[in-house]
């Protein structure tokens, strides 16, 4: 499974992006997805993950009602609409595939992509 992240850039606070997330591979439809970050100096953290049906979706807390993962099955791309962004929403953001159930757990994503970076500027 292959994923790639687009969507990343420079942007005010207060302000949106869109960040997409293509899989391609034989499994890539049946699994569930996350959105991590990791910001300098700091550890990987998990941000939002949603079930392979797209019928589920997780917040960590300090996203939710700012942010809002979906999936599109068809197309096997997952998206991250990020409103009302923060400074300390700048990071790495990190897209990631589990054959299990969406999970808050690093160690459950089997895939992951090389990442798009995020800079809120205050």
């Amino acid at each position: 499974v292959q994923l790639v992240e687009s969507g990343g850039g420079l942007v005010q606070a207060g302000g949106s992006l869109r960040l997409s997330c293509a899989a391609s591979g034989r499994t890539s439809s049946t699994l569930s997805m996350g959105w991590f970050r990791q910001a300098p100096g700091k550890e990987r953290e998990y941000v939002a993950a949603i079930s392979w049906t797209g019928g589920s979706t997780y917040y960590t807390d300090s996203v939710k009602g700012r942010f809002t993962i979906s999936k599109d099955i068809a197309q096997n791309t997952v998206y991250l609409q990020m409103n009302s962004l923060r400074p300390e929403d700048t990071a790495v953001y990190y897209c990631a595939a589990s054959p299990g159930g969406a999970t808050i757990q690093k160690l459950r994503y089997d895939y992951w992509g090389q990442g798009t970076q995020v800079t809120v500027s205050s």
